[in-house]
C-alpha cells in the first residue's frame, strides 16, 4: 500500500525593495526560516514554514525584490522566472502575496497589475498602513481589491495582530483555490504582461486620498543627512564610531572568552593523557579556534551597526552621498551598499550587486568587493595592531588603535575606488554611465527581534565555520607544526625540525622582501581556505614553538619573534591579499566562468605583494625593520 505525500502549499511574497516584504516574512515565520541559494547562483533564497489560524501548513518563499516583472537584473530574473514556474528545481507558487507600501503604492500597484496577469492566484497585502495613516493617507481597501480584482488586505509586520488579517487571507484564498480545483495552468508570454504606470495611477486616484506627502520629520533629518558636506563628514563619523566601537566595547567580552579558552587549556594539561594528545588537544584545537572564537564580539557589533543602519533606513543615504565620489572613480551609486555590506563580508557583498542592472558597472563592483575589509580580516588586524600599537589616547580621546583600524579600512576603499578608476579609464572607458536613481524610505525604528534574528544568523554561521573550516586547518596546521619530531640531541627547538618549518623555509626567498618569516609564510598558505585561519595558525604554531607562555600571550611572542616594519608589511598584506577561497569561488559562479576569478586573484595578490614590500622596505629606511 502506497502512501502519498501531499507537498504543503507554497506562498510567495513579491514586493518592491523596502516594501517591509522581509520584515512581515520575519512576522509569519520567525527564527524557523531556512536561507539557501537558487540551484547554479548565489541569489539568497529564504523558506519558512508557517501554521495559519485555519491549521493549514504553508511554506512561505521571501522573494527578492522588484519593481516589476520586466526584470532588469540578476534578482529581478530570480523572482520572475519563479512567479513564471520557468525555474524547474522550483514549485510553482500556489498563491502571490503582493506586498506594497501603504505610503507609497504608485509602483506597488503597477507590480501587482503584472503579477494579476500571470493567471496564478494573488492578493495585495497593503504593509506599514500605521505609517500612512500617520502621514493622513486614507485608502478604500474595498473600492482598491474590486477595481485591482484581487483581495486586499492590511498589514502592519512590526506590531502584534498586525499579519492577523492577512493569514486571515491567505487561508480564504487557499479555500477559494482548493474548492475551486487545480485547473490546467500556463505561464503568458512576457507581452502579456505589460503594464501601463498610467492603469496603476487610476487606481491610485480611485482609492487612495490623503496628501501623499513625504514625512515632515524625515524631510527634515534628511536636510541634514543629505547635505552635500555635513552628510559626508556624519557618514565619515558614523564610519570612525563603528571601528572605534570593534575595539572599546568587545574588550569584556574577549576577555571572558580567552579566558574560558584558558581554563580550557590548563584543564587539557593537567589530564593523565600522552604529551602528543595533550599537545593536539590543547595547542592544535584549543588554541587555534579559540584564537578565531575570541573575535567573535567584534564581529558581532560590526555586524551590529550594519544591520542597524540598513532598518534606520540610512543605508540608502549613504549611496545617495556617494555617489558623486564614486562616479568619480567609475562606480555606480548603487554599488554603494555592496561594498558596504563587503565590509561585514564580501560574499553577500557580491551577491547583493545583482541589483545593478548594467553588466560591466555590476562586473566592476565584484572586482573591487574584495577589497573592502571584511569581518575576517578582524582576528588579524586586532592581534596585531594589540601586539604593535600601544593602546593609548591621541588628541585626547581618539584611540589609537582604532584610529589604525580605520586607516587600514580607509586604505581598503581608497584601493577600490583605484582599481575601479583604472578599470574604467583603461578597459572599459568607452561604456556610458547610466544616471542613478534611489528611491530613499521614510526612517523607521529597527525592530529588536529583527535585530536578534539577523545577529544570531551571523554569529552561529561564523561559529560553524570555526567549527569546521577552521578546526580542520588548525588539524592541518598542528600536524604539519609537529611533525617529524626534532631527532636526537637536537639543539633548536622541536618546531624547527617539522614540515611547516621546511615548507616556510622553501618560501622564505619570495617573502623575504617583505620581512616575512617561515611562520608567516606557513599561516599564509592554509589563510587562502579562510583569513581567520592566519591567526589560529600563528597561534598553533607559537604555542609548540614557545610553551605555555606563548599560548597565553600570542602577541607577547609575535613582538619578541617580529620588527614593527614586518608587523605592519603584514598588515598592508592583508588589506589587498585575496585570501579566501569562498569569495573567489562566488566572483567565478557569478560572473560566469573563471576568467574575471583568476583575473581578481592575480590583481590582488600583485597590489598585497607591491604594498608588503613598499612598507617594510620604508620602515626599514626609517629603522623600525
Amino acid at each position: 500500500m502506497s502512501v502519498t505525500v501531499v507537498a504543503p502549499p507554497v506562498v510567495a511574497l513579491v514586493g518592491n525593495p523596502n516594501c517591509g516584504k522581509t520584515a512581515l516574512f520575519n512576522a509569519l515565520t520567525g527564527s524557523r526560516q531556512k536561507v539557501a541559494n537558487y540551484p547554479g547562483v548565489t541569489i539568497e533564497k529564504k523558506v519558512g514554514p508557517l501554521t495559519t489560524p485555519a491549521g493549514r501548513s504553508i511554506q512561505v518563499v521571501d522573494l527578492p525584490g522588484t519593481y516589476s516583472l520586466r526584470a532588469r537584473s540578476p534578482d529581478e530574473e530570480i523572482t520572475r522566472d519563479v512567479v513564471l514556474g520557468r525555474l524547474k528545481s522550483e514549485v510553482v507558487p500556489d498563491l502571490i502575496v503582493c506586498v506594497g507600501d501603504a505610503s507609497n503604492l504608485r509602483l506597488a500597484l503597477r507590480l501587482a497589475l503584472e503579477l494579476k496577469r500571470v493567471g496564478r492566484p494573488v492578493m495585495l497585502s497593503l504593509n506599514m498602513m500605521d505609517i500612512a495613516r500617520k502621514r493622513g493617507i486614507s485608502i478604500d481597501v474595498e473600492r482598491l481589491s474590486r477595481e485591482l480584482g484581487v483581495p486586499v488586505v492590511e498589514s502592519v509586520a512590526v506590531r502584534r495582530g498586525g499579519i492577523d488579517a492577512l493569514l486571515a487571507g491567505i487561508d480564504k484564498r487557499l479555500d477559494e483555490q482548493l474548492k475551486s480545483g487545480e485547473a490546467d495552468w500556463q505561464p503568458p508570454d512576457a507581452g502579456a504582461l505589460r503594464v501601463g504606470q498610467r492603469e496603476a495611477d487610476r487606481l491610485l486616484a480611485a482609492a487612495v486620498r490623503g496628501p501623499g506627502e513625504r514625512d515632515s520629520l524625515t524631510a527634515r533629518v534628511d536636510s541634514v543627512l543629505l547635505h552635500p558636506v555635513i552628510g559626508l563628514l556624519i557618514l565619515l563619523a558614523i564610519l570612525f564610531v563603528m571601528f572605534q566601537a570593534v575595539f572599546a566595547w568587545a574588550a569584556p567580552a574577549m576577555d571572558g572568552i580567552e579566558a574560558a579558552f584558558h581554563w580550557l587549556g590548563d584543564q587539557v594539561q593537567g589530564a593523565p593523557l600522552p604529551d602528543l594528545l595533550k599537545s593536539f588537544l590543547k595547542d592544535g584545537l584549543i588554541g587555534g579556534v579559540g584564537a578565531v572564537i575570541v573575535f567573535l564580539p567584534q564581529i558581532v557589533i560590526l555586524f551590529f551597526f550594519i544591520l542597524v543602519l540598513e532598518d534606520l533606513g540610512y543605508m540608502a543615504r549613504a549611496a545617495f552621498l556617494m555617489d558623486r565620489i564614486m562616479g568619480g572613480a567609475g562606480l555606480h551609486g548603487r554599488a554603494f551598499i555592496p561594498l558596504l555590506s563587503s565590509f561585514a563580508c564580501a560574499i553577500p557583498g557580491i551577491m547583493s550587486t545583482r541589483v545593478i542592472d548594467n553588466r560591466r558597472d555590476r562586473l566592476t563592483t565584484i572586482l573591487v568587493a574584495p577589497l573592502m575589509t571584511c569581518s575576517a580580516r578582524i582576528p588579524v588586524y586586532t592581534l596585531i595592531i594589540g601586539a604593535f600599537i600601544p593602546d593609548r589616547e591621541v588628541w585626547g580621546f581618539v584611540g589609537l588603535q582604532g584610529l589604525v583600524m580605520f586607516g587600514l579600512y580607509s586604505t581598503g576603499i581608497v584601493g577600490a575606488l583605484t582599481v575601479s578608476f583604472v578599470l574604467k579609464r583603461l578597459i572599459w572607458r568607452d561604456t556610458p554611465g547610466e544616471p542613478f536613481m534611489l528611491e530613499l524610505p521614510d526612517y523607521k525604528m529597527p525592530r529588536a527581534k529583527s535585530l536578534a534574528i539577523g545577529l544570531w544568523a551571523r554569529a552561529t554561521a561564523f561559529l560553524k565555520r570555526a567549527g569546521t573550516t577552521i578546526a580542520s586547518m588548525m588539524i592541518l596546521i598542528w600536524f604539519l607544526a609537529s611533525f617529524p619530531q626534532a631527532p636526537e640531541g637536537a639543539t633548536d627547538p622541536a618546531i624547527s625540525y617539522s614540515l611547516a618549518a621546511m615548507i616556510g623555509s622553501a618560501i622564505q626567498p619570495l617573502t623575504a622582501p617583505l620581512g616575512f618569516n617561515w611562520q608567516i609564510n606557513v599561516a599564509l598558505i592554509p589563510g587562502m581556505a579562510a583569513r581567520e585561519v592566519a591567526v589560529g595558525s600563528l597561534g598553533t604554531i607559537y604555542s609548540i614553538a614557545g610553551g605555555e607562555e606563548a599560548t597565553e600571550q600570542i602577541g607577547r611572542a609575535l613582538v619578541a619573534s617580529w620588527s614593527l616594519g614586518t608587523a605592519l608589511a603584514l598588515l598592508a598584506w592583508y588589506v589587498f591579499a585575496p585570501q579566501c577561497a569562498s569569495t573567489l569561488a562566488v566572483i567565478r559562479r557569478e560572473t560566469g566562468g573563471w576568467r574575471w576569478m583568476w583575473i581578481t586573484f592575480a590583481y590582488m595578490l600583485a597590489l598585497a605583494y607591491v604594498a608588503a614590500l613598499a612598507t617594510y622596505q620604508i620602515a626599514r629606511a626609517l629603522g623600525a625593520g
